[in-house]
């Protein structure tokens, strides 16, 4: 219950299951977020149309330097948006990847396994009586000309995001190997989820 206790969010529910799998229980509990250290778990989750991750027990504690704020960053392809993109990159190369998202940039990406959850933070951010100032931001390796789809794929879905930082050429993406670097100096969590982290 540590979000909870930094957050001052009022968790209502649990389920203990003896080793069973957890996250069959998701829907009927209405989930939003699915976190486990067992990444079978979180693959079963993401399976089953659940915003999911695998958090880092491990990871660096920063919490304390904003303790009235709860700030959450996403990575965007295979995250907040489908790994389409993603895909071109991986197939064909950034120059491909480029063309593509240049071609593509009036048309929305579809949806990650993520929406769901920068949906329902925004929601949060905009009640009047909000008892926790959230922050969000989107952190991806995406920069010019492919921010543009993004942002328009934001504006689309009427979601709006505290900060967009666009980190072409530099190693951020939610991959393991960024995600364990990361989890050095704040918390940190992996979606396993796209072509990138197919095992």
């Amino acid at each position: 219950m540590l979000i909870e206790q930094l957050a001052g969010l009022h968790l209502e529910r649990g389920v203990f299951t003896r080793g069973a799998n957890p996250y069959r229980y998701l829907d009927a509990l209405k989930a939003n977020l699915f976190l486990s250290t067992n990444e079978n778990d979180v693959r079963s989750a993401l399976n089953a149309g659940f915003p999911a991750a695998r958090v880092y027990p491990e990871s660096a504690q920063a919490a304390s330097r904003h303790a009235d704020e709860l700030r959450i960053a996403f990575d965007g392809d295979a995250v907040i948006f489908s790994d389409e993109a993603e895909r071109v990159y991986q197939r064909d190369g950034l120059d491909a990847f480029t063309k593509h998202e240049t071609t593509h940039a009036l048309q929305p990406l579809p949806p990650g396994p993520f929406k769901p959850l920068l949906e329902a933070l925004h929601r949060l951010q905009n009640e009047k009586n909000a008892s926790i100032k959230i922050r969000t931001a989107l952190v991806t390796a995406r920069s010019a000309p492919a921010h543009e789809r993004a942002i328009r794929t934001l504006m689309e879905w009427n979601v709006a995001v505290d900060e967009l930082m666009f980190l072409g050429g530099l190693d951020f993406d939610d991959q393991r190997g960024h995600v364990d670097s990361a989890r050095l100096h704040v918390a940190a969590g992996h979606v396993p989820f796209g072509v990138a982290n197919r095992r």
